[in-house]
């Protein structure tokens, strides 16, 4: 998605909206975002850096002058390391102090040593903010070029009613991602489904059969496309991701819940892809009760293949672009062509799980693209940035041949 892989430097101000910054700072984490939090001594009197470093992963930078961090200009590398510097909340005391072009703390030296643009969520009280002072230095900062992000309207914690009050998290996260909206979106316009994860498929009401899927790939690709202008429906397996934003999530369990899911929604869409590790087999019988152990050394499970979704998916008649997923250990390149052909796919992406650095459970992957007369590599890389490049091409291919 478009913050993911994005280094944003969050400065929080002396303010009782300071509370509100974790829940920030762990939404932008959430989509992939770095994060690096500056506190002025102010703030640390509302929250304190201990949980800005929990949320953000990161220590909490608070002061100017580090002997540990000043013998490689701890204050000009972080500057330099930003790709978006927010003020959040933006005292009226800092705006001014910005405005300026103070830097007698580390966030003022920051903001005047940064060559990232600078984005402010003014929070104060109703009047302060409506101070002649206040405008102008607000002016003069967006005559610069600044982002200006709110304030919201409401109750303020004075008890006054007015503008002020600092907007919502996740509508700061909205503004972020925005900002870094791609200019051009190549899938706008067009629906893409795709699943991901694993599937269980039940031995009795309390074992299962399932694999290492994480889910991470699928839904890195999800938010990549939804960043890429698509309608996003993902069907996923069992995992423990958050929804990304602005897709649309159909939860499920086995191969045959998912194949239902997959089948029920598929004629609408322009786009498929079968990103879910699923399962092939399934066992036959699934008992009603747990299964006791018995005094044998061995039990005999009879397995029932599995539907198989992306290959019906490519046989309908008319069916969308469609690409599949070959997650091998070995002979990578002839298993997917192989599958390429046999599925009557429109592409396939290839990768090689049998390493610990990629693949299930890891953030990082690399994928051989597979298609008729064609091939790309895509080298390792975390999977955020990885599933904006493979939809990009899935795009390019897309257009092409429609």
């Amino acid at each position: 998605m478009s913050v993911a892989g994005k280094r944003i430097v969050i400065g929080i101000t002396g303010g009782i909206a300071a509370y509100k910054v974790p829940e920030l700072v762990r939404r932008l984490k959430e989509r992939g975002a770095e994060v690096r939090v500056i506190m002025t001594a102010s703030a640390q009197e509302f929250i304190t850096p201990l949980t800005l470093q929990a949320v953000s992963g990161e220590p909490v930078s608070d002061t100017l002058l580090d002997p540990a961090a000043e013998a490689g200009m701890g204050h000009i590398e972080l500057a330099k390391w930003a790709d978006l510097l927010l003020i959040a909340p933006a005292s009226a005391n800092t705006l001014a102090r910005v405005a300026a072009g103070l830097a007698d703390d580390l966030l003022t030296t920051v903001a005047l040593a940064t060559p990232a643009p600078l984005a402010v969520a003014p929070a104060m009280n109703q009047q302060m903010y409506r101070h002649p002072a206040t405008q102008a230095n607000l002016a003069t900062l967006q005559a610069r070029s600044a982002c200006i992000w709110g304030p919201a309207k409401g109750e303020q914690a004075c008890g006054d009613v007015g503008p002020g009050r600092m907007l919502e998290p996740m509508a700061l996260v909205a503004k972020i991602e925005q900002y870094f909206a791609p200019a051009v979106q190549p899938l706008a316009g067009l629906k893409l489904m795709l699943t991901a994860g694993p599937t269980r498929e039940a031995l009795d009401p309390v074992r299962y059969i399932s694999n290492h899927s994480s889910g991470k790939m699928g839904f890195a690709l999800a938010a990549a496309a939804r960043a890429l202008g698509a309608d996003v429906t993902l069907v996923s397996g069992p995992v423990s991701l958050a929804t990304p934003a602005g897709v649309q999530r159909i939860n499920v369990e086995s191969a045959q819940n998912m194949y239902d899911a997959v089948m029920a929604g598929i004629d609408v869409q322009h786009i498929f892809i079968a990103c879910a590790a699923v399962a092939d087999y399934a066992p036959k019988i699934v008992a009603s009760h747990k299964i006791k152990k018995t005094s044998a050394d061995n039990m005999v499970v009879e397995l029932t293949k599995n539907p198989d979704i992306v290959a019906a998916v490519a046989a309908l008649q008319q069916k969308p672009f469609t690409v599949g997923f070959a997650a091998e250990t070995r002979d990578v390149e002839k298993y997917a062509l192989d599958k390429l052909k046999r599925k009557n796919l429109d592409m396939i992406a290839a990768n090689d799980v049998s390493g610990s650095d990629r693949g299930f459970n890891s953030d990082q992957n690399a994928l051989s693209v597979f298609w008729q007369g064609g091939l790309q590599h895509l080298p390792l890389a975390d999977k955020t940035g990885l599933a904006e490049q493979l939809l990009t091409l899935i795009a390019k291919r897309y257009h092409d041949t429609h």
